[in-house]
């Protein structure tokens, strides 16, 4: 037994484009790093609900394995982003992308 038998692969993959939507769109339009790095969060995300609407709909597990495997490389990827953020914020006291012009040599 199904819980939302009317939801099909179609819904899934409108919802993974209108996430990577507003993903790409928040990263050209944005200019703080920290809403940059969420809308590129929200672009893995929409990646990932795609993955598993694949991986159900195909019967294989294979893309739900993938979907973990690119939750720890995010993961990651925050980590190390969140890092040199918050040095960009203790030398420049700005999180605003257009001030790392400063920092060319």
């Amino acid at each position: 037994m199904e819980i939302l038998p009317n939801i099909t692969i179609q819904h899934y993959l409108w919802l993974s484009t209108a996430l990577f939507a507003l993903g790409v769109f928040g990263v050209l339009l944005r200019r703080n790093a920290i809403l940059m790095f969420m809308c590129i969060e929200l672009m893995l995300n929409a990646v990932n609900i795609a993955l598993v609407a694949f991986s159900k709909v195909h019967g294989d597990t294979s893309g739900q394995v993938f979907v973990f495997f690119i939750m720890v490389v995010a993961a990651a990827e925050v980590a190390v982003g969140l890092a040199i953020l918050m040095m960009l914020y203790r030398n420049l006291h700005t999180t605003d992308t257009d001030a790392l012009n400063n920092l060319k040599g």
